[in-house]
């Protein structure tokens, strides 16, 4: 049985896709046979992170017409034979998608082995956004440690308590936290809301802390999801919540600042 894992947020640009990405890739790098679709209809982006642009023949909303099946709109990520990349139209309109077309797509991938779905969400409360919500066993909300964002994700939170099919069954749907550009020093000097604070505002626990980096912009360019960049805070951060997201327990890192020695302080390092 598929596990269906929407990846959602309250407001764009706070790095949902590249969230999306990267969690998929770690999904598929420990061995599990992974699907990851745009629902984001007429602003694609998910096949740019994941290096795939140029292999798009069909799309999502193709399948959910009839006028393509899902064998042929599946593109097989290069890295990762188990991975595979549903792209969003650019050309339709967001009225495309229909609830009944997405759940066969679903069930669909479901009845071909995969055992993780993760949907990439539209920001805010349109109708893909809704649609990518229905159907999940489970969310991940990325925020940034912002008022507005915080703001805008209890919008989406509130919807994923009453919107899903599970609201609609009476049973809850399991959330997580996501904070991305998290700076350290920022929440020292109080330009920045601390993990604690984000917590307590959306009654979510964190499943990861992504630290602001330039390698998230640099790996997302390059078309490579910044998970594989094995160098990289930001890389690591999603891969230790990927391992949360399966149950593993590891501790946060990069969420303190990192203090200066004595060394340091005295040469300026």
């Amino acid at each position: 049985m598929a596990e269906i894992i929407v990846v959602t947020s309250g407001k764009g640009g706070v790095g949902k896709t590249t969230s999306s990405a990267s969690i998929a890739i770690g999904l598929a790098r420990r061995g599990h046979r992974t699907a990851v679709i745009d629902f984001d209809v007429g602003l694609r982006n998910l096949d740019l992170i994941m290096g795939c642009e140029r292999r798009v023949v069909y799309d999502f909303v193709n399948v959910v017409q009839g006028e393509a099946t899902l064998k042929q709109a599946l593109i097989k990520d290069k890295r990762f034979d188990n991975l595979f990349v549903l792209a969003a139209s650019q050309t339709r309109d967001k009225d495309a998608l229909t609830k009944e077309g997405v759940e066969k797509v679903l069930k669909d991938l479901a009845a071909d082995g995969f055992e993780y779905i993760v949907c990439d969400s539209p920001a805010g409360i349109e109708k893909g956004a809704f649609l990518a919500m229905y159907f999940a066993d489970k969310a991940v909300v990325v925020v940034n440690p912002e008022v507005s964002s915080v703001r805008d994700s209890d919008r989406i939170i509130g919807l994923l308590d009453s919107k899903t099919r599970r609201a609609e069954g009476g049973e809850p749907l399991p959330a997580h936290l996501l904070l991305t550009r998290y700076s350290p020093g920022r929440v020292d000097t109080g330009e920045m809301l601390s993990i604690t604070d984000v917590e307590e505002v959306l009654g979510l626990k964190a499943l990861g802390v992504v630290p602001e980096s330039t390698d998230v912009l640099n790996a997302s360019n390059k078309g490579e999801p910044v998970i594989l960049e094995a160098e990289s805070e930001a890389g690591q951060a999603y891969e230790d919540a990927v391992a949360r997201l399966l149950g593993e327990e590891r501790p946060m890192r990069f969420t303190t600042l990192e203090k200066k020695g004595f060394f340091s302080k005295l040469f300026g390092g």
